[in-house]
């Protein structure tokens, strides 16, 4: 297994962006399809910590099933395993790409941090 796992969507532009940017530093990684396979909860957790506890950046907040779901009222009652059993059971819910490694990770594709971190 690789260091480094970047979570993906197939038809999400900024995905695309992501791994374009890592393949042109020569960045070795495992991409892993986000619907089908979304983060364990261990790295849910994880990410959670690198990103100071905010736990509302895992969610995709401008995704349809987050809006169906309701989740931006939710979401401030719901407790750690509550959102992270919803992140695991629904790719489609998890802000992408999610990209996560020994070091640190991050959601979203900003170029800096992602030199940063890796």
């Amino acid at each position: 297994m690789k260091t480094i796992r970047v979570y993906t969507y197939s038809k999400c532009s900024t995905c695309r962006k992501a791994t374009a940017w890592l393949n042109a530093k020569g960045i070795d990684y495992e991409e892993i399809p986000i619907a089908e396979n979304p983060p364990s909860i261990q790295e849910l957790a994880r990410m959670e910590k690198f990103l100071g506890g905010k736990r509302g950046r895992l969610f995709n907040t401008s995704g349809r099933e987050y809006r169906s779901l309701g989740l931006k009222d939710k979401l401030p009652d719901m407790s750690a395993e509550e959102a992270y059993a919803l992140l695991n059971g629904n790719g489609m819910l998890v802000k992408r790409p999610f990209l996560i490694t020994p070091q640190g990770g991050a959601v979203g594709f900003r170029e800096a941090e992602w030199q940063e971190l890796l």
